[in-house]
């Protein structure tokens, strides 16, 4: 069950090499394409390696929550 959509803001396991852990979604499908918010790069991941590696989400407040109690129908 997804609970994310296209332009979320996410944070990941591990973060980027910029020193930057906000990622945003442009695409989705198969693959995830996310792009670094510190440092614009985009990269590319498996979808069954994005739910694996997401963290946590950004909500409607502009606060991180865990993507086990986000809700999205509540945006």
């Amino acid at each position: 069950m997804k609970k994310y959509k296209l332009n979320d803001i996410v944070s990941l396991k591990k973060g980027h090499p910029c020193g930057e852990n906000k990622w945003k979604i442009e695409r989705m499908g198969a693959d995830m394409k996310l792009r670094c918010l510190g440092c614009d790069k985009i990269v590319w991941m498996k979808r069954i390696d994005f739910d694996k590696k997401i963290r946590k989400i950004k909500d409607k407040n502009d606060k991180f929550v865990s993507i086990v109690n986000y809700n999205p129908e509540e945006d």
